[in-house]
């Protein structure tokens, strides 16, 4: 589309809504403004069937440690104290944080494996809890990045460029394939954090960026009021909301028909989004009917608003709501000391709650068309950060391999993939670079990653930038 007939494009839009606004009137305005009306790509989505038509991605923000959870390294234990080989550092860089460290000696916890299901999937005796549904996951080991440090990092992973002002997985998602569910936005986000040192979450992670705002991530806070400033004010009615909504409606039309911005048709959408979320809300996140068995299923932490237990069952009732992508954040991985105790803690916060979410969808037949991603932003080195004692040890962020895990709609079962040498160090087979991973995720969903694309400033833009392929082992 060249830019007149981009023009002309936007000019019989405004001519259609201006029609709707005079000739519908308000309410049907309402009923129009669902979340799909306003999407301006024009990839026709979904480009083929979708496995899955959800996501519920647990990141596990500060990086776990994937030598104490998923992938088994006894070399480590034989070497534990001796120098990693120079051989098998290469070149790599490291942190600022041991780039002046004189010495890696090879660190290895007291923890035990075992393999599990069908698959003899190699699992931590810290997950007890995923031992039990090893044969729902898709274990990849050989996930690497080029980024370094937390932040791009994370940016990297979340929207494709270790730059912010990119649009977020989930608004990519959003926009494009929009909302199943009138009264409830098609992205959520779930925050949680545990008593370990947390590294910062910034909202450039569930932002939208250059794509329509409708599309950026809605934060749900814990606690009695869990979206700001969604309630009518006091002495405002639902009467008197409605009156002034259509009144600002009109006169988001009018200047419309002034400046010729599209973003104003978002605005518009984005209040009457509001409007219906003030009912829809409250009923979704009220888990006072939820039964005994299912606050025993995801621990006795989910009882308590705000843990990650909590917000997997709110994940779980978002998606049973027809919320396109439910985004949780848990923070409290980044152990550069005391690793094998904050370990403990960590794996103890995630573990059975993680499962529970798992088994719940499965028993509820949402697992079938449900994706559900487990993974943080990098992996751990396999020498020690600072002193290494038979009982202690820190590990370092370690950009080039790292273990995610999938499952759900699409993806194998009871599987692994990739493989890394004997310190956990280096990939030695089916490596999957970040934009892989993006792109066998949106591939489930039924789109093409490479055809996807968003004209900014006169670049196309997309979730994988110029890179990734799918990751076609990983699927059914």
């Amino acid at each position: 589309m060249n830019i007149f007939e981009e023009y002309n494009s936007k000019v019989n839009r405004r001519e259609f809504l201006s029609g709707s606004v005079l000739g519908l009137g308000a309410t049907a305005l309402s009923s129009l403004l669902t979340g799909n009306e306003f999407l301006s790509n024009d990839n026709n989505l979904p480009h083929f069937p979708p496995k899955a038509k959800r996501v519920i991605y647990l990141f596990q923000s500060g990086a776990p440690s994937q030598l104490e959870l998923f992938d088994y390294k006894p070399k480590l234990k034989e070497m534990f104290g001796q120098e990693l080989p120079a051989s098998i550092r290469g070149e790599q860089r490291v942190s600022g944080m041991t780039a002046n460290q004189r010495s890696f000696p090879l660190a290895y916890g007291k923890f035990t494996f075992g393999q599990y299901g069908q698959g003899r999937i190699w699992l931590s005796d810290l997950l007890p809890y995923h031992q039990q549904i090893a044969d729902e996951l898709c274990v990849v080991k050989s996930v690497h990045t080029e980024a370094i440090n937390h932040d791009p990092a994370v940016t990297f992973i979340q929207t494709g460029s270790q730059q912010g002002a990119r649009p977020s997985f989930g608004s990519w998602i959003s926009y494009g394939l929009g909302s199943e569910n009138k009264n409830l936005p098609a992205f959520c986000v779930l925050l949680s954090r545990s008593t370990s040192y947390d590294q910062p979450l910034y909202a450039k992670l569930w932002n939208n960026a250059f794509l329509p705002s409708e599309h950026q991530g809605v934060l749900f806070r814990s606690g009695d009021d869990p979206i700001l400033y969604l309630n009518d004010p006091p002495g405002v009615d639902k009467v008197t909301r409605r009156d002034m909504l259509d009144v600002l409606a009109k006169l988001h039309k009018q200047q419309l028909e002034t400046v010729l911005d599209d973003e104003l048709n978002s605005r518009i959408s984005q209040y009457e989004m509001a409007y219906r979320m003030q009912t829809a809300v409250p009923d979704t996140l009220d888990v006072s009917k939820e039964p005994d068995w299912v606050f025993d299923l995801y621990g006795p932490q989910a009882r308590k608003p705000g843990t990650y237990a909590a917000n997997c069952l709110l994940a779980r009732k978002l998606i049973e709501n027809d919320v396109r992508f439910v985004q949780l954040y848990h923070q409290g991985w980044d152990q550069h000391g005391n690793l094998p105790t904050d370990i403990k803690k960590l794996a103890k916060d995630v573990d059975q709650a993680s499962a529970a979410l798992i088994l719940d969808l499965k028993q509820r037949g949402l697992l079938e068309d449900t994706l559900v991603i487990w993974g943080g932003e990098f992996g751990r080195g396999c020498y020690s950060q600072g002193k290494l004692t038979p009982d202690n040890y820190g590990r370092d962020h370690h950009p080039r391999c790292y273990s995610i895990w999938m499952a759900g709609a699409g993806v194998k079962k009871g599987f692994t993939y990739g493989e890394t040498d004997d310190f956990g160090y280096n990939i030695i087979k089916d490596p999957v670079h970040v934009h892989d991973y993006q792109a066998t995720i949106m591939h489930l969903l039924g789109i093409d990653h490479e055809r996807f694309t968003f004209k900014f400033q006169g670049r196309r833009y997309r979730l994988t930038d110029v890179a990734g392929h799918v990751v076609k082992d990983l699927l059914l």
